[in-house]
């Protein structure tokens, strides 16, 4: 009876917590994890200056393929700081005279994506010249009248987060108020409905997917990794902009909203479809969408916005998942859908499949390992 009794007071006064904990990846193997798949990589990629070649055509290390793995680099240095790690990206950004692909003039996200990144190398390294394309390429955007232009959904994660780390950096509000504006008409303009459909909590690529547009077997097509772009770039700008800015909890309804609809289309084995609603069309594991949700929620658990008991499990699962069934013992990842912009585009997804561009699916996977790594 004693026992039970101080087994009872121990869960009472905290017992949950202890039982969280043994639910969580052993930090140590998570971090291994993380530094394998990054070793690989960089193996592989010995020089971060030279461009790819992909589809017949010569593509700049700074374009937003390359971009996405320096966020995921970035991440991990937050929690391992290697200092190999650092001259890696320093060096890239440095080749490039911390420029835009295209130049400063250039209003297309996928080439200023980069400038997120050179703002995370200032923080670092407060050297003048880092910022002094990435704030004139922003400041262009801010000073001219367009707001039409993230018109793919993509383009909400190359392009907002930039202005949200300028915002913070300088104190000047009109970064956080030209951001609102690009994404809410993105969402609620774009196309003939907007892109963000607040019924199902998910978001059409670009037009060519507005209703009437249907997936075989007769639902909306939303794409996994488009969503998690929107996921993960609502976590990166709420972990940017202040307290009281204005938008700030507009930002959070739609990253809640995305939440419970992401947690209903996972699959029984942890990962999520290319399609969210279609699980049979190009059905099967994806790592690249998968990757952008856990580290959407992990965040979102960590920062207090998801329910603990009820994100966990769907975390962990998700997580589980990748480390088991998509990492090769060389730290190759596998079921990486390459480039497009829906379920068909860069198949066959296996677990050997090469994708055609080797980058952006690392730095999803080391967003994500480096939000599980902070959980407690």
């Amino acid at each position: 009876m004693k026992k039970l009794f101080i087994a009872a007071l121990v869960f009472a006064l905290g017992g949950t917590n202890i039982l969280h904990a043994q639910n969580l990846p052993d930090q140590k193997e998570t971090l291994n994890t993380l530094i394998k798949v990054n070793k690989y990589y960089m193996k592989n990629n010995p020089d971060c200056t030279l461009p790819s070649f992909v589809k017949g055509k010569m593509r700049a290390s700074n374009i937003w393929t390359r971009t996405v793995y320096y966020e995921g680099l970035l991440a991990l240095y937050s929690i391992y700081p290697d200092t190999e790690y650092y001259k890696y990206a320093y060096q890239w950004g440095d080749f490039h005279k911390w420029g835009m692909w295209r130049g400063t003039t250039t209003r297309h996200a996928d080439n200023y994506a980069c400038g997120q990144v050179y703002i995370d190398m200032y923080n670092l390294c407060p050297k003048p010249e880092i910022l002094l394309n990435v704030k004139s390429n922003l400041n262009m955007l801010v000073n001219t009248p367009q707001i039409n232009e993230w018109w793919w959904i993509d383009a909400i994660q190359m392009g907002m987060p930039g202005f949200a780390k300028m915002g913070k950096l300088t104190g000047e509000q009109k970064y956080f108020d030209k951001m609102w504006q690009m994404y809410e008409y993105t969402r609620n303009q774009h196309g003939e409905h907007g892109m963000f459909n607040q019924k199902d909590g998910l978001w059409w690529r670009d037009q060519d997917f507005d209703p009437p547009y249907k997936e075989p077997n007769g639902e909306d097509c939303y794409w996994s990794r488009g969503n998690g772009w929107v996921y993960a770039a609502l976590v990166r700008v709420l972990d940017e902009i202040p307290a009281n800015e204005v938008h700030r909890q507009d930002y959070i309804n739609d990253f809640l909203t995305m939440s419970k609809a992401i947690k209903a289309c996972q699959r029984e084995d942890g990962f999520w479809n290319v399609s969210l609603h279609d699980p049979n069309h190009f059905g099967g594991k994806e790592l690249t969408g998968t990757s952008l949700f856990v580290y959407g929620m992990a965040w979102g658990i960590r920062n207090g916005l998801l329910d603990r008991d009820e994100y966990l499990p769907i975390v962990l699962k998700a997580w589980n998942a990748m480390v088991k069934d998509a990492v090769h013992p060389d730290g190759f990842l596998g079921y990486v859908q390459g480039t497009g912009k829906e379920p068909k585009d860069g198949q066959p997804v296996t677990y050997d499949s090469k994708p055609d561009f080797d980058d952006f699916g690392t730095g999803c996977f080391l967003l994500a390992g480096s939000e599980i790594y902070k959980l407690k």
